[in-house]
């Protein structure tokens, strides 16, 4: 069946709430659109789960600093549409800036302490307060369901697990696979950045995550080593310009030393325009 598309708070929960009236469970998968296989593979997810699929496709401005790319990022509604169809969505709730936000300026925010401090949240500092923000609206406008996000943006999922947890919110946050081209490289919109030159050097990030994991597989419990080896191969390629390589808790987003117990190996890297990130597990008995 073709996908609905709702540009309203009201007539989505109208439809939402009909929905469960009825006996229905609410799949919700929320993006900012620029949808690829790995949106796809959550839409499936959400397909195979419940029985009514949300995609929410909103360029959230709260979690974009002053210098980042708001205005250039990727869109493509027609392409959203028919991805988003072709995997089985029922809805495509896409709202405007006015919609979402009515009175421009927005009073109240939604922090997370602690587990959105490290990492992005040192190298992004506003970044985390909007994205909670903005999920924690979309969990209110859409009600109880399964939301389902992808383990590439590891620490987002973090914080959105603390947040539904600590505000006791009726909404069950599901992980998914990251999903990743052939050479290693995780899809993300922000591929679409990437010069062929920088396309074929991007890969080495996923390749120092498993140079790290390699070493904590083999015996090593020095956070700093495997820091170390990480750094040391993406810094190697020319195109690169790493902004962090971290071993950590993969709970708590803290540094262990000695590694012990289940762990994230976490970077992020520029190439020109593009800032990718990626991870990947690890676990010390």
């Amino acid at each position: 069946m073709p996908v609905t598309t709702v540009t309203s708070i009201a007539a989505l929960r109208e439809r939402l709430d009909a929905a469960r009236a009825s006996g229905q469970a609410v799949g919700f998968v929320p993006t900012m659109g620029y949808l690829h296989a790995g949106h796809a593979s959550l839409v499936a997810a959400a397909r195979a789960d419940t029985d009514l699929v949300v995609v929410s496709i909103f360029v959230n401005p709260l979690q974009f600093g002053p210098a980042e790319d708001l205005d250039a990022y990727p869109r493509d509604l027609e392409g959203d549409t028919a991805l988003a169809e072709a995997q089985g969505a029922d809805l495509l709730f896409v709202p405007t800036t006015e919609e979402m936000y009515p009175e421009g300026a927005v009073r109240t925010t939604v922090t997370v302490a602690e587990v959105s401090e490290p990492l992005e949240g040192a190298a992004r500092p506003t970044h985390f307060a909007g994205v909670a923000t903005v999920v924690a609206k979309l969990f209110a406008i859409v009600g109880p369901c399964r939301a389902y996000f992808g383990e590439k943006d590891f620490q987002q999922v973090a914080v959105i697990r603390q947040m539904v947890s600590d505000l006791s919110l009726p909404v069950d946050v599901v992980a998914c696979a990251t999903q990743r081209e052939p050479d290693g490289l995780a899809l993300s919109s922000r591929n679409a950045y990437l010069t062929d030159a920088e396309r074929a050097a991007a890969p080495v990030v996923h390749s120092a995550l498993l140079v790290g994991r390699l070493a904590i597989d083999a015996g090593e419990r020095d956070a700093a080593r495997v820091r170390a080896l990480m750094t040391e191969l993406i810094e190697a390629e020319p195109l690169a310009e790493l902004d962090y390589a971290a071993v950590v808790d993969a709970r708590t987003l803290q540094v262990v030393d000695p590694l012990e117990g289940e762990l994230r190996l976490l970077a992020a890297v520029r190439f020109g325009r593009a800032r990718l990130i990626d991870n990947v597990g690890a676990s010390v008995a």
